[in-house]
């Protein structure tokens, strides 16, 4: 039998990186919400559901237009898994797990999460990580990891 294991850290960035990773929190919220506003206009129009795929799709295309040229700042992994954060809402309301789901608010539980572990390096001799787009960032090792990292979520 497979264990999973989380751990939390406390990161301590510096101030660039914790205003990049508030931009970042930010980018995600409005995928999240830019999705759910259509995914509802869709619905309100007798359509059926728009799966992950098209809505990746349409997250290219957020990114390379015009409107929101500031969305290539942030790392596309963290969007990508925004879409799929909705996605699963969605499942959970249709199976009468949860409500319908709601736009997220500037401030309440802003995370994102790295799904890749290729692009993730940890020195735990140093007490570093490394996430795209960050750099390297310090955080309180507390105790040792044991196993793989899967993902991060900051």
């Amino acid at each position: 039998m497979q264990r999973l294991q989380a751990y939390q850290y406390e990161l301590m960035p510096d101030g660039e990186q914790e205003r990049t990773m508030r931009r970042f929190a930010g980018a995600c919220r409005f995928v999240y919400n830019k999705a759910l506003a259509m995914q509802k206009e869709n619905h309100e129009a007798g359509n059926k559901f728009i799966g992950y795929v098209a809505m990746a799709k349409q997250l290219t295309g957020w990114r390379n237009g015009p409107d929101t040229p500031w969305l290539k700042d942030a790392p596309c992994h963290p969007l990508q898994h925004a879409l799929k954060h909705l996605e699963r809402a969605y499942k959970n309301f249709f199976e009468k797990r949860a409500d319908f789901p709601s736009f997220k608010r500037k401030g309440c539980g802003d995370t994102f999460r790295y799904p890749d572990p290729k692009q993730i390096k940890l020195d735990e001799a140093n007490s570093r990580i490394f996430l795209p787009k960050l750099g390297w960032l310090r955080y309180r090792n507390s105790r040792d990891v044991l196993g793989e990292l899967r993902n991060v979520t900051v």
